[in-house]
């Protein structure tokens, strides 16, 4: 029987008729101190404390590193483990064991699973806006004074189906000078806009706000810690055919309107007027078509002399000149924004987008 010392006592064990001594610390963290055990010589079973061991035990030698952060950040980015694990090229059990360090080195739980994947926690979502900027500011040092090549540049945009926001994001890439990006534009349904932005899935979300919608839409917006920035206010407008006999019209009023189809964007589940994408969405209409794109919409547009009511905000480079927008004639007015997530700062590649937003707003606006 091994002799009673104090807890904290230097001890060595020899090994009989071997010679061997090993010297032995009993760690604080260890609750039982295991005995060694040998036959001739040959140690069947050890229990070795490491020096790196002991200073985890003790909680020294932790540090948090960048490739934990982008860890983090592609965690968060694509809310699965095995899809951030494949595009971090790592396994994904390495993955997982690499946040489960960062949350123990910082004390924080910085995700939980959900029926729909993994999320940020509160505290999860306030460590992403630093980790963003850490990962910004290191890549920016790595260019300067390493002189390396400049990491894959990321943006990822939400929108309500918008001509302009697709003429922006154009010229945002065209401008970037990036030789590696990869960049997304999703055209969608209003609440998967705000969905996206609020679970980071993108930076910044284009939607419109108007004297019906905006107190439903601010209060889910407010709820979801995102904040509205109002771009433009516009004068609603219709978009027809250019061989629409109401193209050459100066402006229309809803009566010329009740013999054509209407175009609108179906909202799925989510289709309260609130969400609607086109204003004075509570309007009965004889004619009306629901549609899930804009090429679709346009091409019924064309087809069919219908119309649909937006900003009046056209690029003809997209749009050619098929399509022209006429003022409606209604006191309503829409204020057209982008929405982001308190919780994160913008990267320098959402901002360029913004600018080159209120570029084409000046550019094709009326």
């Amino acid at each position: 029987m091994l002799p009673r010392r104090s807890f904290f006592a230097p001890m060595k064990t020899s090994l009989a008729g071997a010679g061997i001594v090993f010297p032995m610390r009993i760690s604080p963290s260890l609750a039982v101190r295991e005995p060694i055990w040998y036959n001739r010589g040959r140690i069947k079973k050890t229990c070795q404390i490491t020096a790196e061991a002991a200073k985890a035990a003790r909680g020294e030698g932790r540090q948090m590193t960048l490739k934990q952060l982008r860890y983090m950040l592609a965690v968060a980015q694509y809310k699965s483990i095995n899809e951030a694990a494949k595009k971090c090229f790592i396994s994904q059990p390495s993955l997982s064991n690499a946040i489960k360090d960062l949350e123990e080195e910082i004390g924080l739980e910085l995700f939980i699973r959900t029926a729909k994947g993994i999320t940020l926690t509160a505290e999860g979502s306030e460590f992403l806006k630093y980790a963003q900027q850490v990962i910004e500011q290191a890549e920016l040092l790595e260019q300067r004074y390493l002189d390396k090549k400049p990491a894959k540049q990321l943006c990822s945009i939400s929108t309500q189906h918008y001509a302009f926001a697709v003429s922006a994001f154009v010229n945002m890439i065209k401008k970037s000078g990036a030789d590696e990006y990869k960049f997304t534009l999703r055209e969608t349904r209003t609440h998967e806009i705000i969905e996206d932005v609020k679970s980071f899935q993108s930076e910044i979300g284009i939607l419109y706000l108007d004297s019906f919608n905006r107190n439903a839409l601010k209060k889910i917006l407010q709820e979801s810690q995102l904040e509205f920035h109002p771009l433009f206010e516009a004068e609603p407008h219709i978009f027809v055919s250019v061989r629409n006999p109401l193209a050459s019209k100066q402006s229309v009023t809803l009566a010329d309107l009740e013999d054509y189809p209407y175009l609108s964007f179906e909202q799925g589940e989510h289709n309260s007027f609130y969400f609607s994408e086109e204003i004075l969405s509570t309007v009965f209409h004889k004619k009306s078509i629901l549609v899930s794109d804009r090429a679709t919409l346009f091409n019924l547009v064309i087809g069919l002399d219908g119309y649909t009511i937006s900003t009046g905000v056209l690029s003809e480079e997209l749009n050619g000149t098929d399509i022209v927008s006429v003022p409606l004639d209604v006191e309503d007015r829409m204020v057209i924004g982008w929405i982001a997530n308190k919780k994160a700062g913008i990267s320098r590649q959402a901002a360029a987008y913004i600018k080159e937003l209120k570029a084409v707003i000046r550019t094709y606006g009326n």
